[in-house]
């Protein structure tokens, strides 16, 4: 934990826009995670059932947009601090958010079964999941970002969304290489796994978060590396409004393009899935520096400030909290159940109340992140 009376706090070599980016990305991974039921959502805070695209679908690959985002100012520290230091630094981080994963995959330890709290099994632990995908996808993209060049890793990024198009297409089913049964994702986790630590979510073991399918993903890192990078080397704002905007219009009808070759689809994060949120982050970013460093409306980015001091955390503690809620028990129902009824569902329709809950839970969050800032304390991972 880094206190601010300790450590300074370089905000002047930080970039607004992007740092608000951040911080409305996970507010947003706090709204879908925490409906008040997963049976009575709006469409838009889906995920897409398999392939296709809501905008529920954007989030994660925008969380690791903006670590790109913040690689391209941290990085430079290494450059000076020698080959040690980077891999100490690389190796601790990957080390610890995917441990954080696990822990959080295992956390309260306990369930309910017929009203008594029982044990989990702890062979059955899920292994991989969203923290473990980007303890992966940051060390990948860290080793490649500090080997490479940004031109090589940019054509390496190309050579692995390429690739993974092929291993899909050769490795899967030749009757429908891109389904769910028969993805070759899906097999190669199970080479590796067996069928108890995967996520059952799908109805049959099958990770949305899995190894084959992180390799793509590291590709959302490197290009908000390079979105990074060209923002700080580029001091014309509108210049970089149009380029970015140029970009994200130019990516998005390229991964339309591929979508009709190799689906979009996140649970397997095809390259097409890749691109095209690519270029919806450039848009948003684009259009973050229209108003808040052109316009120089921003007097609504502190709510999203909060969140984006302490990303991590608070989204941890989302997770934490809310599986307490469920174990926690109040006149025969669980904590967040007797909550979402008496509070929201008595008196809104089941939609409404839904929605109403998340908006809500985004709100504690919100405090959380309000108090640690005022407080000066920043958590870092």
């Amino acid at each position: 934990m880094q206190n601010s009376n300790t450590v300074k706090i370089q905000g002047s070599q930080r970039y607004f826009s992007l740092d608000v980016l951040r911080g409305m990305t996970i507010a947003l991974m706090v709204l879908v995670n925490t409906p008040g039921s997963w049976s009575t959502i709006y469409a838009p805070f889906k995920h897409a059932a398999w392939h296709g695209f809501t905008p529920t679908d954007l989030v994660f690959p925008t969380f690791l947009f903006v670590i790109g985002n913040a690689m391209s100012f941290s990085l430079k520290k290494y450059e000076l601090k020698g080959e040690k230091a980077f891999w100490q630094k690389v190796i601790k981080r990957t080390v610890l958010i995917f441990i954080i994963g696990l822990f959080l995959n295992a956390f309260p330890f306990v369930y309910r079964g017929e009203g008594e709290l029982l044990f989990k099994d702890l062979t059955n632990l899920r292994v991989m999941g969203v923290l473990q995908r980007i303890a992966l996808c940051y060390f990948f993209a860290s080793v490649i970002l500090h080997y490479l060049n940004l031109k090589k890793a940019i054509w390496l990024s190309v050579l692995i969304l390429f690739s993974y198009w092929g291993i899909m297409w050769y490795f899967g089913s030749h009757s429908d290489p891109f389904s769910l049964e028969n993805n070759a994702a899906l097999k190669f986790d199970l080479l590796i796994f067996p069928k108890e630590n995967l996520y059952s979510g799908f109805g049959i073991p099958f990770d949305p978060e899995g190894l084959l399918s992180t390799f793509p993903a590291i590709v959302n890192i490197i290009a908000g590396y390079a979105c990074g990078w060209f923002i700080q080397k580029n001091n014309n704002q509108m210049k970089k409004v149009l380029y970015l905007a140029g970009f994200g219009g130019l990516f998005l009808v390229l991964g339309l393009i591929w979508d009709m070759y190799f689906p979009i689809n996140k649970p397997i994060w095809t390259s097409s899935f890749v691109i095209y949120t690519i270029g919806w982050d450039l848009l948003v970013i684009g259009l973050l520096i229209l108003i808040i460093e052109i316009a120089g409306i921003k007097s609504w980015t502190y709510f999203f400030e909060a969140f984006g001091k302490n990303p991590l955390f608070i989204y941890i503690m989302s997770g934490i909290v809310v599986m307490l809620m469920n174990v926690i028990w109040i006149q025969g129902m669980a904590l967040k159940a007797w909550i979402y009824e008496n509070a929201y569902l008595s008196w809104l329709t089941p939609y409404n109340a839904s929605l109403a809950f998340a908006i809500s839970y985004v709100l504690l969050m919100w405090l959380l992140g309000y108090w640690l800032d005022k407080k000066k304390i920043y958590i870092k991972v």
